[in-house]
């Protein structure tokens, strides 16, 4: 029997060998059985995972509890690309209109959104982030940053520090399209 000691004897590979399937890729000098995920879909599931956390973590840091993730990602998108109609706004989150309209309601109620006629299709409303919206949108933003700068300057050296640095790098070309 091979262990990770002694290696398998000549009549084990023999017999590994011939019963290997033809659609096998591994050359037959390549006595190891296959083991496992491939190590980038390893990377894959640890970084999914790692920035679900992470994302958890710096949520957990604002003072927006209040807010749902849905009501400040339309804060966050009025914010930064203005003005827009509900289905506009429910095209861009990927969820239905009916779905958009109460996340918009909820935050209508807050004061966080306003409404206005269209300017040329009079059967539509165009919504914008209020004063009030866009400070609550900074104050979230404002937190998770804060927490996150205290958490690299008080967790990591310089050394990692720099890699944290490459690594943000490589992060922004998986998102590129």
């Amino acid at each position: 029997m091979a262990t990770s000691d002694h290696p398998p004897t000549e009549p084990a590979l023999r017999s590994e060998l011939a019963h290997r399937p033809e659609s096998d890729p591994r050359p037959e000098s390549d006595p190891r059985p296959e083991t496992g995920p491939r190590a980038e879909e390893r990377i894959a599931v640890d970084l999914a995972a790692v920035v679900s956390q992470l994302m958890r973590r710096m949520r957990a840091a604002s003072s927006q509890g209040a807010l749902t993730p849905s009501q400040r990602a339309v804060i966050s998108r009025l914010y930064t690309e203005g003005p827009t109609t509900t289905a506009a706004l429910a095209r861009a989150e990927l969820v239905r209109p009916q779905s958009m309209r109460m996340i918009l309601a909820a935050l209508e109620e807050q004061t966080l959104v306003e409404r206005a006629p269209h300017p040329t299709d009079g059967r539509q409303v165009v919504f914008s982030i209020t004063e009030r919206g866009r400070e609550a949108i900074t104050s979230v933003r404002q937190a998770k940053q804060s927490w996150l700068l205290d958490a690299i300057d008080t967790r990591l050296d310089a050394d990692e520090r720099r890699t944290l640095a490459e690594a943000t790098d490589l992060l922004k070309r998986l998102v590129q399209e």
